[in-house]
């Protein structure tokens, strides 16, 4: 059995929770980073959802790839789908990523499934703004983990342009409640 990555594109590239011997930048192709799963359970509830990440299809996604030892698989598996299959809006596939050091690897990772009752598609700016404030879940305040995410990415040097916006809109309305 040989070692296996993880592909990491939200709170699991800072917070992976298992053990790795190595973490490289990595890119996947064919899918996206987008605030498109309704959460009912960390930052919402089913009666005012949140909003979280989820990797919806089209376009690529930098993020970050995790080297586990093969000895680690079952323990590793078992907790990333205890971690990521709660409520199954997400489906465990294995893709093709591109480390930043120009190596290819197949890494397991969580997309959303589109079918699920969560799925909040494609949302624009303001739509994503209206349905994060406010909401709080288990985890904490939706617009944390949106402002945090984003700072993270930025310590990553990794850019995305629309959850960034989000986050912005975010801080704006923070500032302007605290007027």
């Amino acid at each position: 059995m040989d070692d296996f990555w993880v592909f990491g594109y939200g709170s699991l590239m800072w917070r992976p929770g298992f053990d790795h011997e190595e973490t490289r930048q990595a890119q996947l192709f064919g899918y996206h980073r987008a605030l498109c799963v309704r959460s009912f359970v960390h930052r919402g509830t089913p009666e005012r959802p949140g909003l979280v990440l989820g990797l919806d299809r089209g376009g690529s996604c930098h993020g970050v790839a995790f080297k586990v030892p093969a000895q680690n698989r079952e323990t590793v598996t078992g907790y990333l789908r205890e971690r990521e299959l709660v409520t199954n809006v997400y489906l465990e596939t294995t893709r093709k990523v591109r480390l930043a050091d120009g190596r290819d690897v197949r890494a397991l990772t969580y997309v959303v499934d589109r079918g699920h009752e969560q799925y909040a598609g494609a949302l624009s700016v303001d739509d994503a703004l209206s349905q994060v404030s406010g909401a709080v879940g288990q985890s904490g305040p939706n617009e944390d983990y949106v402002i945090n995410t984003v700072e993270h990415l930025r310590t990553l040097r990794i850019r995305d342009h629309h959850l960034e916006s989000i986050a912005h809109g975010l801080e704006l309305s923070g500032r302007l409640a605290d007027q």
